[in-house]
């Protein structure tokens, strides 16, 4: 490996964890609140989530490539990468903050209400307490895919990792292929473990 390469292989890797970075903070901003939200209001937990899940479903590039002509939204570089990238993003979030929330214990959620707690305080000392672990869950599984879906941001000017991959496909360099492959799945596999470990740190004793 040339320093050529090695230094532009840090900028890249960089490049991919704000972008990454980025991406998860505001998905978390939107799908946590939301989810708390859902829990008080059933019917629209239906619609909330099928939204998230369509935006599963479609292909990433495509997602990428539909978001370049929305004004505001659109246009090529990072916002709009951050743009689909939070998109992908809301559904493990959202759905295990629900899931979480939900899954508290009946009884407890009474033996709260029945000491006097108030909804904000039931919230915030015994429902979110509870749940910390399945909705880190999310973030884990969201964080994990967002890293490799990020690659992709390269085919419209965002950026990263990607940026090998797409200049090796096109050369047909296996060397700058794994350049931006190896350090994508290393940072990965250290998100897994990172967010793995306080998971388990958030497990019941």
């Amino acid at each position: 490996m040339t320093a050529e390469l090695a230094r532009e292989m840090a900028e890249l890797t960089v490049e991919h964890l704000v972008l990454v970075a980025v991406s998860i903070a505001v998905a978390i901003a939107v799908a946590l609140p939301a989810g708390i939200l859902l829990t008080r209001r059933a019917p629209l937990q239906r619609w909330v989530l099928g939204f998230a899940n369509v935006m599963q479903t479609v292909p990433s590039l495509a997602l990428f490539g539909f978001l370049i002509p929305i004004p505001l939204l659109g246009g090529i570089g990072k916002h709009t990468a951050i743009v689909a990238l939070v998109l992908y993003a809301l559904l493990p979030v959202l759905r295990n903050t629900l899931t979480g929330i939900l899954g508290v214990d009946r009884a407890v959620r009474e033996s709260a209400i029945a000491m006097g707690m108030t909804g904000r305080q039931l919230l915030w000392e015994v429902e979110l307490p509870l749940a910390a672990r399945t909705i880190l869950a999310g973030v884990r599984v969201a964080t994990v895919t967002t890293i490799g879906t990020a690659t992709i941001a390269a085919a419209i000017g965002g950026g990263g990792l990607g940026v090998f991959i797409f200049r090796g496909l096109a050369s047909v360099d296996t060397t700058l292929i794994l350049a931006g492959a190896v350090p994508a799945a290393l940072i990965a596999l250290l998100a897994d473990g990172g967010l793995g470990w306080a998971e388990k740190k958030l497990s019941p004793v």
